[in-house]
Formats: structure tokens, sequence, C-alpha cells
């Protein structure tokens, strides 16, 4: 079965949308999923009860946290990643190669590696595009081969990105 990194940030409609428009898609698709989440996104599922809903649909941890020395890793190595939704906190610290948190961590230990494809949609405020170094974070990860463009509406169009 295909492994497919499912990473989501702290973002509008994540805690309602996530599992229906991205997760459950993506496994009835006949992905594995292999769900990491920053720690924002993390406590927002939890509150909301749908972490629990998400482990459901997998048989790997829904990670949050890193793991300790001797620990055993959680997922498997993904050849394919969807960063969504990924706020523009998480986008810019993507580009500029801060991985603070689990969820950065394992996309920033694969990116530029050409045996491994990822796919980032962004969901920002329309203000972000004059912020000067947003376009800079953007061409970044798209010269390390990243495929990055704006969440679209219905949020289960973003699982285009991913091979058949």
């Amino acid at each position: 079965m295909r492994v497919l990194g499912l990473v989501a940030a702290s973002c509008g409609g994540l805690d309602t949308r996530f599992r229906t428009e991205l997760a459950e898609p993506a496994a009835a698709r006949g992905w594995r999923l292999a769900i990491t989440l920053t720690p924002t996104a993390a406590r927002w599922l939890e509150h909301s009860g749908e972490r629990e809903k998400l482990q459901a649909l997998t048989d790997l941890a829904v990670r949050s946290e890193s793991r300790l020395p001797g620990q055993p890793r959680p997922h498997p190595d993904p050849d394919v990643f969807l960063f969504a939704p990924a706020s523009a906190n998480s986008v810019a610290k993507l580009a500029l190669g801060i991985a603070d948190n689990q969820a950065l961590t394992v996309l920033g230990d694969v990116l530029g590696d050409p045996r491994v494809r990822i796919a980032v949609r962004y969901q920002t405020q329309p203000t972000r595009f004059r912020h000067p170094a947003w376009r800079a974070h953007l061409a970044a990860l798209t010269s390390a081969g990243v495929d990055v463009s704006q969440l679209a509406e219905p949020w289960s169009t973003a699982l285009t990105a991913l091979p058949d």
C-alpha cells in the first residue's frame, strides 16, 4: 500500500474539513496515511474530537511530537507528501529551513530530494500576497521541486496533486 505523508497546520476549517475533505478521500483512494500535525493543529483537532476520528483512518500514529531517543520510527518514509492546509507561517518556515516542530522537520528532511514528491496547498489571508518575503518563500519551495499553490475549494481538489 502506498504511504501518503499527510501534513497539516492550523488554518481555518482544519477542525471541520481536514478529515472529511482530505484524509477520508485520500484513504478511500488507497493511501496509507502517515499524518503529522503542527502542535497547534494537533491541539485544535484534539479539542474538536477530530484527532480520534483521524486515528481511526490509519494504522499509523497521528503524530505532532518528535520521538524520544531509542523509540522506533512511527511512520515509514513516504514517497509523497501533501501539506494541506499549510499556514503562511509554516510555508515561510519550510522555505527558510526552520524545522521547529515535527511537521516541518519531516518535510524539511526530504525537501529537494528528487525521489520524494511534495505538494503544499497553503491557506492565507489575501493580504499575505503583499508581504515582501511571500513571493521569495514560494519561489524557494518551487525551486526545490515542491508543487505549491493556494488551497482551492473544495479542499479535496488538493488530492489531484497526488499520483494515481
